[in-house]
């Protein structure tokens, strides 16, 4: 059964073009056809998520993503370059090339519908339909993403208070978290993310329902769980983001035996963490290059603190078991990761003529990273690391 909590009708925060730093040039120019062309059909079209939020705080977005009164077939039928994709709820992918402007038509679910907050029993959540622009705002997870540009006349519109959260830092769940967590666990590593990666503070009520709710995350789709892990190590954030997962608890639902381990090796000041910011300095140089690094290589150095310093019986093996038991990480990552976490003996010594073919391996460059950020974190000198690096260069221009 549900009982209903009922508010008096809202009206959106409209702030006008001088009111706000949004500009087209910043828009992906095949986002914004897809908002003029929408638009010139009828339908209304917002540039959403996201991508609103990241240009107010000046930053360039990843995505640009569109949501429109249209529905999946009518976006279709407007785009020669357009597939649906989804099952449950279907999502209109326009393609220009290699670039993807992922179109979804306005949604509402049972959960947070505007001017209504429903509360529901401890039964299954009904599936989204759709819905208006009100209540495609409510059911968005937190308040600084549920801001849409309008650029019919360049205006942010605001159901959800996302512009003051945004002003003051804030991650804040849109309507009751204990209900939205419940109803996607997986929100509560969003929090996470987005506090870590925007340098934000999760609000009090918030981050009161993640310490109530926070055993919830094992009931998450493993494969979900895992995205949203190697997530976190994106933008160079990762020691922070993995601090606040252990503050929280959720590090110890999903990996217990390595939340262990960080709480004899000093908790937050774990050198874990070391080896993670070492990590976030190197994706942000390789990021700046236009690279993007390895999850094998972030895995491995997330675990390194347990393998080097944990019991006497931990291998590599049995590290990177550990997140493929409880993440089902592709094998790719385990048998990379457990390389990574065992180079280092190579790299010990110099490049001997007789372990000279270690530089033939598909993995070797993740090998040269993985220790060089290690030694990095260990304030140790590269110098035997750098004779390797130039023995593979070496070779590779001969060849």
């Amino acid at each position: 059964m549900f009982g209903f909590l009922t508010k008096k009708k809202k009206r959106p925060i409209i702030y006008k073009r001088a009111d706000h730093c949004i500009s087209r040039k910043d828009i992906d120019p095949d986002a914004l056809k897809v908002l003029y062309r929408l638009n010139s059909l009828g339908y209304t079209a917002y540039l959403v998520g996201g991508g609103v939020r990241d240009l107010l705080l000046g930053r360039k977005p990843k995505d640009f993503d569109v949501g429109t009164s249209a529905t999946p077939n009518e976006v279709r039928k407007s785009f020669r370059n357009c597939f649906l994709i989804g099952r449950r709820f279907r999502l209109a992918h326009i393609r220009f090339g290699q670039k993807v402007i992922e179109t979804a038509t306005f949604r509402r679910n049972s959960q947070t519908v505007g001017e209504i907050i429903e509360h529901a029993s401890e039964g299954p959540f009904e599936d989204n339909t759709f819905g208006s622009p009100e209540t495609d705002a409510y059911r968005r997870d937190f308040t600084v993403n549920g801001l849409f540009y309008n650029i019919k006349d360049f205006s942010v519109i605001d159901w959800v208070g996302g512009m003051k959260d945004l002003n003051k830092k804030i991650i804040r769940s849109i309507g009751d978290p204990d209900i939205r967590f419940r109803e996607d666990p997986v929100r509560m590593m969003r929090a996470v993310k987005f506090s870590a990666r925007l340098g934000f503070k999760i609000e009090r009520i918030t981050a009161a329902a993640i310490k109530r709710r926070h055993e919830c995350i094992l009931t998450a789709a493993v494969p979900r769980v895992c995205e949203e892990i190697f997530r976190l190590f994106t933008y160079g954030c990762s020691s922070e983001a993995f601090k606040l997962l252990y503050k929280f608890g959720l590090l110890g639902d999903l990996l217990p035996e390595f939340s262990h381990f960080i709480d004899s090796d000093g908790g937050e000041k774990s050198s874990t963490f070391k080896y993670l910011k070492s990590l976030d300095e190197y994706e942000k140089m390789m990021s700046s290059k236009g690279f993007e690094v390895s999850n094998a290589l972030r895995a491995a150095v997330l675990m390194t603190a347990f393998f080097r310093k944990g019991k006497k019986d931990v291998t590599g093996r049995k590290v990177m078991q550990i997140m493929q038991d409880s993440l089902k990480t592709p094998k790719s990552v385990y048998f990379t990761g457990v390389l990574l976490l065992e180079s280092s003996k190579r790299f010990s010594q110099p490049p001997a003529k007789a372990k000279r073919k270690f530089i033939h391996n598909r993995d070797f460059l993740d090998a040269l990273d993985y220790n060089r950020i290690i030694l990095r974190a260990d304030g140790k000198s590269e110098k035997i690391l750098n004779q390797w690096a130039d023995l593979y260069e070496e070779k590779g221009n001969k060849e």
